[in-house]
C-alpha cells in the first residue's frame, strides 16, 4: 500500500472528544475514485467534510477526483490500497489517522461483480467477489473501531444492491447476491453491537447504474421505464443518503437497509 500523502503511524495518539459538525468531519470512502464511490466522495467534499478515498491500481481517476475535491475547497488524498487484503486495509485507516487525526465516517463501497452460473464459475471466482464485497466490509469496519471507540461517534455506512436485505436471488449471480445479504446481516450485528459506543451502521441499497457518470441534473432530464419514478438514477442519488447517514441528524438510525432505487424492484 502506498498513500500519497502521508505516513502510517499508531492509533494510539487519537484526541478525545465529541464529534464536531460534518463540515469538520473525516470521512474515509473505499473504492472512491469513479463510480458511485467518487460520487460519495464529492458529495461529503461539496458539504464541507475532509475525504480520504482509496484506490486498487487506477492513480489516473484517483488523482482526477481528488482535482474535483480540490475545486469545491475539500482538504483530500487518496491511498492506494487492496480493501480485501486486512493488513493493508488496517494500513489504510492508520494513513488516515495520520493525516487527519480522526477518522468520523466510513464508507464501504469497494466492490467487484461478475457473471457466471454457480456450475460454471471457479472457486476462485466466487472467492474474489465475495473478498471484495464481503470481507472487504469486515477488514476496513474492525480497522476503524479502534478510533470511532475513543472519540464515541462514528459512521459506517456500506454499500449493498437493492433486493440485498431480503437475500434476492438471481440467476448467475450467486457470488454477488450472497456477498450483498451477507453485508445486510453483518452491518445488522455491527449495529447492535457498537451502539453502546456512539457507532452507527447503515447499508444503502443502490440499483444498477447504467451511467456512473451521470449528474443528477441529467438524469432528472432523462426518461428510464426501468424505473417506477421515471428517470435514471445517479451517483449523487446515492450521496444524498450517504451525506443523511454520516450526519448527526441520522445519530437515531442504526441498522437499518436503505434502497435508493426510485421505486425499482420493490
Amino acid at each position: 500500500m502506498s498513500a500519497e500523502f502521508g505516513n502510517v503511524s499508531s492509533l494510539d495518539y487519537l484526541p478525545e472528544g465529541d464529534f464536531v459538525e460534518l463540515g469538520k468531519s473525516v470521512a474515509l470512502v473505499t473504492g472512491g475514485s469513479r463510480g458511485i464511490g467518487k460520487g460519495i466522495a464529492l458529495g461529503l467534499g461539496r458539504a464541507g467534510a475532509r475525504v480520504a478515498l482509496s484506490y486498487r491500481s487506477n492513480k489516473a481517476a484517483a488523482q482526477n477526483t481528488l482535482r474535483q475535491l480540490q475545486s469545491v475547497g475539500c482538504e483530500c488524498f487518496a491511498v492506494e490500497a487492496d480493501a480485501t487484503n486486512p493488513e493493508r486495509s488496517e494500513s489504510l485507516v492508520r494513513s488516515v489517522l495520520e493525516r487527519f487525526q480522526r477518522l468520523d465516517v466510513l464508507v464501504n463501497n469497494v466492490g467487484i461483480f461478475n457473471w457466471g452460473t454457480v456450475a460454471d464459475s471457479t472457486l476462485e471466482e466466487w472467492k474474489r467477489v465475495l473478498d471484495s464485497n464481503l470481507m472487504s466490509v469486515f477488514y476496513t469496519s474492525k480497522a476503524v473501531l479502534p478510533a470511532m471507540r475513543r472519540q464515541h461517534w462514528g459512521r459506517i455506512i456500506n454499500l449493498g444492491a437493492v433486493g440485498a436485505e431480503r437475500a434476492f436471488g438471481q440467476a448467475t449471480i450467486s457470488a454477488y447476491t450472497a456477498a450483498k445479504a451477507g453485508v445486510v446481516a453483518f452491518s445488522r450485528s455491527l449495529a447492535l453491537e457498537e451502539a453502546k459506543n456512539g457507532i452507527t451502521v447503515n447499508v444503502v441499497n443502490p440499483p444498477n447504474i447504467d451511467d456512473k457518470e451521470l449528474s443528477l441534473e441529467e438524469a432528472r432530464r432523462m426518461h428510464d421505464a426501468r424505473f417506477p419514478v421515471g428517470r435514471p438514477p445517479s451517483a449523487e442519488d446515492i450521496a444524498a443518503v450517504v451525506k443523511f447517514l454520516a450526519s448527526d441528524s441520522a445519530d437515531y438510525v442504526t441498522g437499518q437497509v436503505i434502497s435508493v432505487s426510485g421505486g425499482w424492484m420493490m
